[in-house]
């Protein structure tokens, strides 16, 4: 009488009916590139805004401000995807510096925007060129001037 097999620990192991067996990746997964790519750009441009007093954040809720009508901290929050408490902190430092201010909607005294003061638009555009010119370099280095359909791809739009 034969002994039942025993099974080989290095044989891969049987996939289920209709299920296949784990495939080994040779290298690194496509969101693992983007995002060590979007690191290292934000990083970058990051470093490129602390020359000049700003934080990427800070950055950012400046550019949601552009328009006269306002945010509401929760649609900042949203629109940013980031945490309320950071957010606030983040606007508090611009209240501060005298870039933004907050003000009481009229219709709902209970609800609070945020604005863009005409310091802060001034500034934005200092910012918003040197981050042009970091966009620019990016695409020059990539060589598409165009990353549209890539990351129309990518973003299922």
């Amino acid at each position: 009488m034969t002994p039942p097999a025993t099974p080989d620990a290095s044989a891969p192991a049987a996939s289920s009916p209709g299920t296949s067996a784990p495939t080994a990746v040779d290298g690194p997964l496509l969101i693992e590139l983007l995002t060590l790519a979007q690191r290292r750009l934000s990083r970058d441009l990051a470093a490129r805004l602390e020359a000049e007093g700003c934080t990427l954040d800070q950055w950012r809720v400046m550019r949601c401000l552009t328009d006269d009508a306002g945010r509401s901290m929760g649609d900042l929050a949203q629109a940013l995807l980031i945490p309320q408490a950071s957010l606030s902190r983040i606007v508090d430092a611009l209240t501060e510096a005298g870039l933004a201010y907050r003000r009481q909607d009229e219709q709902d005294r209970r609800r609070i925007t945020a604005h863009l003061s005409r310091r802060g638009l001034i500034r934005l555009e200092r910012l918003d060129a040197l981050a042009a010119a970091h966009d620019a370099a990016v695409r020059t280095a990539c060589g598409t001037p165009d990353p549209g359909p890539l990351l129309r791809h990518l973003t299922g739009a």
